[in-house]
């Protein structure tokens, strides 16, 4: 795997899950704006990603928000076991929580076998959140809140996305050619 075909591969499925389904209605914009950082991590240890998601958000926050407006860390060598990965976001909101970067940031959590608790693992809703590679996504406070107040039913995003996924089933997932998790 290089970094070049991991990107390629992250933004297939930005293109034809996350825009395509769209499962998350703010994607469009920043990537047809290319304001999107794309950062293939090195890490082989948790310690070792916790200092470059740190490096990243104050990359995030130095960066002018029309060249820059969000950040995907991908992580495809540490953190590939869900259970892990999972037990590790109480260490990142704590990153982002930091008050050098005065609750600017959020980030949110994707992960080829992501699992909602009350889900069982093949559920297909899970899939809202299953990318190619272990990841997580950085994203500006203010970003989020204008992406928010133009979107009249924000509040409504993930049970639409729940329907959409039930729509789809397995067998429509796995026409986009997005199935076979990386990570």
């Amino acid at each position: 795997m290089t970094k070049e075909s991991i990107i390629a591969t992250t933004q297939l499925w930005l293109e034809k899950a996350v825009i395509g389904l769209n499962l998350c209605p703010f994607a469009k914009a920043v990537h047809a704006k290319k304001q999107i950082r794309y950062v293939v991590s090195g890490a082989t240890t948790p310690e070792a990603l916790l200092e470059e998601l740190m490096s990243e958000l104050r990359t995030l926050q130095d960066a002018d928000p029309e060249k820059i407006d969000t950040t995907l860390l991908i992580h495809p060598y540490v953190l590939t076991d869900f259970l892990d990965f999972n037990d590790f976001q109480d260490t990142v909101d704590l990153a982002a929580a930091e008050p050098e970067f005065n609750d600017a940031f959020q980030v949110a959590s994707l992960h080829p076998h992501y699992q909602f608790a009350g889900t069982a693992p093949d559920d297909i809703e899970n899939y809202t959140n299953r990318s190619p590679y272990p990841m997580l996504h950085l994203l500006r406070e203010d970003s989020v809140d204008r992406a928010v107040a133009a979107f009249p039913d924000a509040d409504k995003i993930v049970d639409d996305n729940v329907a959409t996924m039930k729509d789809l089933g397995h067998e429509g997932w796995a026409k986009l050619g997005l199935d076979a998790p990386k990570g």
